[in-house]
């Protein structure tokens, strides 16, 4: 239960939330222990677990001996983030050294007509996968 605790830390994510992820996600479940068909703590027994241990003030001592033993191992945890995203083949957009500064920070540039706006995304993203330069979609 306390590696549940762990990745709910590490991932920032609420008691139901955990339960979830834990059932949707193969490497929570080798982290875990946990074969396809074993059950999964629900957010209600994770909770009185978190519960239990901030009573007997055990939460901040696990913690530390946890991140102590991974230092000794040379590791250390950082926060994570879980996104669902998509990797698709689009037409490579020619935005213009500018244009695509100006994307990166968050703003749309001015002098784009309102056609040109709705074809482009400024959310997406390119990353590389297999050698293939792709546009990913968050």
């Amino acid at each position: 239960m306390f590696k549940v605790l762990v990745l709910q830390s590490l991932y920032n994510l609420a008691d139901e939330a955990i339960e979830y992820r834990i059932r949707d996600r193969l490497s929570f479940m080798r982290f875990l222990g946990l074969e396809m068909c074993d059950n999964v703590p629900d957010g209600t027994r994770v909770w009185r677990f978190r519960e239990r241990l901030e009573a007997l003030e055990l939460i901040k001592p696990r913690f530390d001996r946890f991140g102590d033993h991974l230092a000794q191992a040379g590791l250390q945890a950082r926060n994570g983030q879980i996104s669902d995203a998509s990797i698709v083949r689009v037409p490579i957009q020619r935005n213009s050294r500018d244009e695509n500064r100006r994307i990166n920070v968050g703003e749309v540039p001015e002098d784009w007509d309102e056609h040109k706006r709705r074809q482009k995304d400024t959310d997406a993203r390119w990353n590389k996968k297999h050698g293939k330069r792709s546009f990913i979609f968050l």
